[in-house]
C-alpha cells in the first residue's frame, strides 16, 4: 500500500525536531521515518475508548493529517476510559473535544473532523482522501461497512475490537493478498448476534492497549517496518494474561465487493438506529407548548445529573440517558405517558435525540427538542 505525499514536507521545523528526537536518533525511524510519519494521514473511526488512545498516540508520533469521525457527545460515563475527553467536556462533541486536545497536545498536528455516523452513503467521501482507515468503533455494522469501502478504496484498515478484559488487533486489506474481516466473520452481526461493550461494560485499559497496539500497526504500515498483524489476529485475555495469535487466510469470493449496496444486512446494526424515526420539535415551538401545556408535558433531562443540577429547566426530571434503560425509569416513564406527551432534553440535542430512538425501542412515544438546552436559554422559557 503506497503512503501519499499529498502533505508534501520534506524537512522538520525547529519544534518538530526537539518534539520527536528521540524518534530522530532510532535507527528505524530517523529523519526519513519522521518526514514519512509527517506526510501521512490516519482517520479514526470513532473518539470513544479505542479512539482516545489512539488519537493521542498518533498526535505524539507526528502524523501529518489525522480524520476523526463521530456524531456522539462527552457522557461522564466515557471518561473511565476515553482519555482524550475531561470532565469539564462533558456534553461537548467528541470530535471537539478530542480536536481541542490534540491541538494542545501538539500543534503541529493538522485535524479534519466529521460530525457524522458513517454509513453506506457516505463513507466512501470521508475516508478516500487517507492513507490508513483505523477502526475504532463500537459494533460490527460499522466494521464492516469500514472494511468494505476499504476494499473499494484499496486501503489498508486496522481493526480493534474491545470488550470486558479482551480484546482483538488486526491489519486487514494491506495488499491483494491479504485477509479482510469477512475473512475472520463471514457472518452477519445480527446472525452472531455479537454483544456490544455498552451492553457488557469494558475495562479502560482494555480500550487503552489495544488502541495503543492500533497505532503500533499504523507506525509499521507506514515505516514498512517490522512484522505487520496482517493475515493474522491477535487476541489478549488481560484479566489471566493471556495473549495468543492465529493465522487468517483470505478467501477471494470475499473481496468481490463493487459496491456498498451488495451487502446492506451486514451493515444493519450500524444504520438501525440511524432509520428509527423520531418526532422533533425546536426550542421556538416547545417554548410555547411548554407555557401552555406545563401540567400536560413530562420533560426527561437526559444529560449527567451534575449537568442538571447546574442548570435545568423548571418541572424537568433528571433521567441520565445512561441510566434510562433500569426497569424502574421505563415503568415511571411508561405510566406517565399514558397522561402526559413526553419530551426529551439534552445540552445540544443528540443525547435526546439517542434517547428517544431508545424509548421507541421500549413502544414509549416522545419528542426530542432540537439544539437542546443550548436553543432554548436563546428563546427564554420563563
Amino acid at each position: 500500500m503506497a503512503i501519499s505525499t499529498d502533505l508534501n514536507s520534506d524537512f522538520l521545523t525547529l519544534d518538530e525536531k526537539e518534539r520527536y528526537k528521540k524518534h530522530l536518533t532510532l535507527k528505524e525511524i530517523g529523519l526519513k521515518g519522521q518526514l514519512k510519519l509527517k506526510n501521512s494521514s490516519v482517520i479514526c473511526i470513532g473518539a470513544g475508548g479505542l479512539g482516545s488512545s489512539v488519537l493521542l498516540y498518533l498526535a505524539a508520533l507526528g502524523i501529518g493529517r489525522i480524520g476523526i469521525v463521530d456524531n456522539d457527545q462527552v457522557e461522564k460515563s466515557n471518561l473511565q476510559r476515553q482519555i482524550i475527553h475531561e470532565t469539564n467536556t462533558v456534553g461537548n462533541l467528541k470530535i471537539n473535544s478530542a480536536h481541542e486536545r490534540i491541538k494542545r497536545f501538539n500543534p503541529n498536528i493538522e485535524v479534519t473532523t466529521f460530525n457524522k455516523r458513517i454509513n453506506s452513503e457516505n463513507v466512501i467521501e470521508i475516508i478516500k482522501d487517507f492513507d490508513i482507515i483505523c477502526d475504532c468503533s463500537d459494533n460490527f455494522g460499522t466494521r464492516y461497512l469500514i472494511n468494505d469501502a476499504c476494499l473499494i478504496l484499496n486501503k489498508a484498515f486496522v481493526f480493534g475490537s474491545v470488550q470486558g478484559f479482551e480484546g482483538q488487533i488486526s491489519v486487514f486489506n494491506l495488499n491483494k493478498k491479504s485477509p479482510n474481516l469477512r475473512d475472520l466473520l463471514p457472518e452477519s452481526p445480527v446472525k452472531n448476534n455479537i454483544p456490544s461493550c455498552e451492553e457488557f461494560g469494558v475495562v479502560g485499559v482494555s480500550t487503552g492497549l489495544i488502541g495503543i497496539l492500533q497505532v503500533n500497526e499504523i507506525i509499521k504500515i507506514i515505516l514498512k517496518k517490522g512484522e505487520i498483524l496482517d493475515g493474522k489476529i491477535m487476541i489478549f485475555d488481560l484479566l489471566n494474561m493471556n495473549i495468543k495469535t492465529l493465522n487468517l487466510k483470505s478467501d477471494k469470493l470475499n473481496k468481490n465487493i463493487k459496491n456498498l449496496s451488495q451487502f446492506e444486512d451486514f451493515y444493519k446494526d450500524n444504520e438501525c438506529q440511524d432509520n428509527i424515526k423520531i418526532k422533533k420539535i425546536n426550542a421556538k415551538e416547545f417554548n410555547t407548548l411548554y407555557k401552555a401545556k406545563l401540567n400536560k408535558i413530562l420533560l426527561l433531562d437526559v444529560r449527567e445529573k451534575e449537568e442538571f443540577n447546574q442548570c435545568s429547566i423548571k418541572g424537568s426530571i433528571s433521567i441520565p440517558i445512561n441510566k434510562l434503560t433500569q426497569k424502574s425509569h421505563l415503568e415511571f416513564i411508561k405510566k406517565e405517558s399514558l397522561v402526559k406527551e413526553i419530551f426529551t432534553l439534552c445540552q445540544f440535542g443528540k443525547r435526546s435525540e439517542k434517547a428517544s430512538k431508545i424509548l421507541m425501542k421500549f413502544k414509549i412515544s416522545s419528542t426530542s427538542i432540537e439544539g437542546g438546552l443550548k436553543k432554548i436559554n436563546q428563546v427564554i422559557i420563563g
